[in-house]
């Protein structure tokens, strides 16, 4: 059995940290440097000769440095004689371009996981991707994680006989749906319009929430436009709570301050897939650890076991 070697890049150490550390191994050190003309320099310092490398870096803002981080980190290992190289992307953020719903666009989706195995990469460990189809964008096997168990042990604390889980849009709806059954809740969707990036429009919920307990639950909350779209139909339905629930908290442009600002949220939980910023949390923000999680499927990997077995196992509270 090859040695396991974990390296981080700059976009996310503390999770890399957290996986070692249920691995029991060290966390190697990477350095990254800047030439005078601005192009990036990655060293792996520690040996990678035909072991087993997994470098951990999911792709937040300033997504395009990490990126090419990710890239180079890729190709030293590469360099270095790995004997396997595996992707831990936590968040994949360049899954939203996963379409030509526009002439002479570009599908970024596809080319990056392109570049990622041009790179060196052997295996991508994803965790909750915008699209499923983003998945048969790689040439090299892809394990495609998700934290609904994380999730689901966190509000089955709460007495859930009359909560409704509620989608922001069909396509999230199927995510939804699983996540209802996992805490025996109801499910609903909202039917959802978008203009631009930030401007979209819900015309409705689909569903039961009138006098019920909410559970508003997306893949990730950027800017916070589709959740708040949706918070101004639901309060036309009259529920009796809303809590606000993702996998991607990623926050941006004052996201986290806005919804956390909405009276009648009472609490926004997300996983740590991506860092949320402890001086923009407030109150009413949960994070919850995927750590264990990508550990475990970490482990299985090196070792050839099931990862789908991952997903037949219930997580306690």
């Amino acid at each position: 059995m090859r040695d396991i070697a974990v390296f981080s890049g700059s976009a996310h150490p503390e999770l890399a940290a957290e996986v070692c550390a249920h691995l029991g191994v060290p966390l190697s050190p990477v350095r990254v440097s800047r030439f005078a003309n601005d192009c990036l320099e990655v060293q792996l310092q520690a040996n990678c000769r035909e072991r087993d490398v997994f470098l951990v870096q999911p792709l937040v803002a300033p997504v395009q440095e990490h990126l090419v981080e990710l890239l180079l980190m890729c190709d030293a290992a590469r360099g270095a004689s790995a004997g396997r190289i595996t992707v831990v992307m936590p968040h994949y953020s360049y899954a939203r371009s996963d379409k030509k719903d526009a002439p002479r666009i570009s599908i970024g989706g596809r080319l990056v996981a392109d570049l990622l195995v041009a790179a060196g990469a052997s295996r991508v460990l994803a965790i909750t991707l915008h699209s499923p189809q983003v998945h048969g964008f790689f040439s090299v096997p892809v394990d495609h994680l998700h934290a609904l168990r994380e999730l689901a042990a966190h509000f089955r604390k709460y007495d859930l006989s009359q909560s409704t889980v509620v989608s922001p849009d069909l396509g999230n709806a199927k995510e939804a749906a699983a996540f209802a059954r996992m805490i025996g809740a109801q499910v609903a969707a909202g039917a959802k319009q978008r203009f631009a990036d930030d401007r979209v429009s819900i015309s409705s919920v689909i569903g039961d929430v009138a006098g019920r307990d909410v559970i508003v639950l997306d893949d990730e909350i950027a800017k916070g436009s589709t959740v708040l779209e949706l918070l101004d139909r639901l309060r036309e339905l009259g529920p009796r709570s809303i809590r606000v629930a993702c996998t991607h908290g990623l926050f941006a442009a004052g996201a986290l301050k806005r919804l956390s600002e909405q009276p009648d949220v009472l609490e926004i939980v997300c996983t740590n897939t991506v860092p949320v910023p402890a001086e923009e949390r407030t109150e009413k923000v949960r994070v919850l650890s995927i750590g264990p999680a990508l550990a475990e499927a970490v482990r299985r990997i090196h070792n050839g076991e099931s990862v789908s077995a991952l997903f037949d196992e219930p997580r306690s509270a």
